[in-house]
Parts: C-alpha cells; structure tokens; sequence
C-alpha cells in the first residue's frame, strides 16, 4: 500500500480531488447534507459560502440542487482553488477562515467541511466560528462538518495544526459563537470502523498526521453501493433527531441567533 500523502501538498489536493468526484463516503455524505439542509427549510434563493471549497465539489453539488441560489467560495490553498475556478459559475476567493474578508451578514448559509480541525491549535477554530457568525444573516443557517476524536485517540497534532472533536466541545462552541444547534451528532458509526486499521498502520509509519488516510476511490462493486446507502441511513436517523454514540465524523446544523454577531 503506497504511502498517505502529505497533509497540504500538491498531491494531498489532488488526492482530496479524487475522492470528492468518485468515493462512496463523499456520495453519502452530500446524501446526508442534502436531507439535512431540506429539512432545515432554506429559502428558494439566497447566498452561499462554502468555507474550504477546495477543488470546488461541494459548490457544484449545490448548485445542482439550489440553481437559483448564488454561491462564493473560499479556501487558504491556492492549489485546491485553481481546481474550483475551472468549474466556472461560482466566485472564489484566497483567504483564511480566521479572518473573513467579507461584508458582516451577508450570507444565508455557509457551509463547511473538515476545516475546523485544521485551524491553529489554541483558539482558531473559536474565531474561525465568530467570523461565520458575522458573516451569516440573522436566521441563516451554517451546515459544519468535522473529525470526531475515536479509537486509537489521535492527540492534537502541532505540526499540522490537527484536532479532533467531542461533540460536547463542538457543541459548547457553536453555542459561544451565537448558533443554536438543530442538530449535531457522531456520523460514519458502522463503516468508520473499517478504518481503525488504517490509523493503526498509520501511526507506526510517521509521528504526525499524514492527511488523507483513504486510498483512490475504486469504481464499480456492490460494497460501495451499500455503504452509501448505510450513510443515507444514518443521516435520515440524525434528521429525525437521533445521535449517534459511534462515528470519525461529526456533523452539525446551526442556525444563526437574531441578534447575535457584529453587525
């Protein structure tokens, strides 16, 4: 088995490219995020903010479902955003999740995913939350995806700036930035057992986080069809309020307080 690449490299987006267009858990995921933001009720129109578009996947799959939504995205890594301008429709821009260089309540959802864990240890996933509380409209909402702390325990990685989450730390922190949780729970319970053994290895071959663990996505077969489907499973469980005790994800639908950010 050829060696994980890099967390941040060349070929680590490349990686995270092939996986977003052809892996069963990026198909199941959108499958998740699709019921949960129909079941949160967005508006027929409004502004999107992808925060970590990376090659621009997740803006595409919006704008399937929502053509008359307008969607912007950003990300730090001038590599995954020359990938999202060839997409075409949707604005992109460079810059830090920490710091939004964007006008305050000017958008009616954001979405982000496993970008959170990535931000300076210490206190930039806080700011990173106070900035998307600025940003988003009273009543808007934010859809968060992030790395659950399962077995083996991955410790905080300095190097890379690497953390996983409980869901009562992300929850307590959502809160403090001004977002009520409609929900949150563990996601990827039965099948992120699988990858167990992949961290396993992982953490016999390097001392800090490699970055994306799975291999390429291999076309074709029954058993990514049924994985999928078992996400669709867990996701339709977590919209009708369920939490999950098991999962490598945690997902989370927020909605933005009235009264609440800088104005």
């Amino acid at each position: 088995m050829s060696t994980p690449p890099r967390i941040f490299t060349p070929e680590y987006y490349e990686r995270l490219r092939q996986l977003e267009e052809g892996s069963w858990w990026n198909a199941g995921m959108r499958d998740i995020a699709a019921m949960l933001l129909a079941g949160a009720g967005l508006p027929p129109s409004g502004t999107l903010l992808d925060i970590g578009c990376g090659s621009g996947q997740t803006l595409a799959w919006f704008e399937r479902l929502y053509p008359r939504w307008r969607s912007v995205g950003l990300d730090l890594a001038a590599e995954g955003l020359r990938h999202a301008r060839r997409g075409g429709r949707a604005q992109v821009l460079q810059a830090s999740a920490t710091s939004l260089p964007l006008q305050s309540q000017a958008f009616d959802l954001i979405i982000t995913l496993d970008v959170l864990q990535h931000l300076p240890l210490g206190g930039g996933d806080v700011a990173a939350l106070g900035e998307m509380a600025r940003v988003i409209k009273p009543g808007g909402y934010l859809f968060l995806r992030t790395n659950a702390q399962a077995f083996p325990f991955t410790p905080d990685d300095p190097i890379f700036n690497f953390h996983k989450y409980e869901p009562h730390e992300l929850r307590e922190k959502l809160a403090g930035a001004g977002f009520r949780v409609l929900r949150l729970s563990r996601v990827n319970a039965i099948p992120g057992l699988a990858e167990i053994p992949r961290e396993l290895r992982a953490r016999r071959q390097a001392h800090s986080y490699h970055g994306i663990l799975a291999p390429p996505p291999k076309r074709g077969g029954v058993a990514p069809r049924v994985l999928r489907a078992w996400l669709g499973i867990e996701g339709a469980a977590i919209r009708a309020g369920l939490r999950w005790p098991l999962g490598r994800s945690i997902i989370a639908v927020c909605r933005k307080e009235v009264g609440t950010g800088q104005p």
